[in-house]
């Protein structure tokens, strides 16, 4: 089985996976070209605990900022595996191949086999700073109060980001930038 889209260094995705509540989390999850296709988890978030539960999840390549947003910085759970902002999905099994501890927060690595495939729309790809913008703004944010990071150089960040948003993105950049403040409290 192969990817539906082609990967090249690491793409930004939302991943939904099932947990003990029988309700989708939805995450972002970078995932790492190669062969094979890895991801990792940091913390002992419940990506991590419901990959180890269950032994799969649904990889969604979206191109709506809100949707990564809520994905990347909140608790977003939903009913159903596919998000409709899904443009492709992979449904991939999971498995561990290493993990170890950077600053303080343990990570682990999964490998992503694919198990079933689908292309939902296809669409002719535009290139957009400021959404661009809100993916660095919510790594930023996630890093907040984490050891290891800088807080004043992630809120200088978050500050370029935030300028970036107004100067070149459109209306759901800036809700999703809105978003960023909201759960990431800045």
């Amino acid at each position: 089985m192969a990817w539906p889209v082609a990967l090249s260094g690491v793409t930004e995705t939302v991943v939904t996976t099932l947990g003990p509540n029988d309700r989708w989390n939805a995450a972002a999850l970078g995932v790492f070209a190669g062969d094979p296709v890895t991801a990792r988890t940091w913390g002992n978030t419940r990506t991590r605990r419901n990959f180890h539960r269950r032994g799969e999840g649904f990889v969604q390549f979206v191109d709506d900022p809100v949707t990564f947003t809520d994905a990347a910085l909140s608790i977003h759970e939903v009913d159903e595996p596919v998000l409709e902002s899904a443009s492709a999905w992979v449904r991939v099994a999971v498995s561990p191949i290493d993990s170890g501890s950077e600053d303080g927060t343990e990570w682990e690595t999964w490998t992503l086999e694919p198990v079933e495939t689908a292309v939902v729309a296809e669409r002719v790809p535009t290139i957009d700073r400021g959404f661009s913008a809100v993916v660095e703004a919510t790594v930023a944010a996630s890093r907040l109060g984490v050891e290891g990071y800088d807080d004043a150089h992630l809120r200088d960040r978050l500050e370029y980001c935030a300028s970036v948003v107004e100067r070149a993105g459109g209306p759901r950049e800036r809700t999703a930038l809105e978003r960023v403040r909201e759960h990431a409290e800045w």
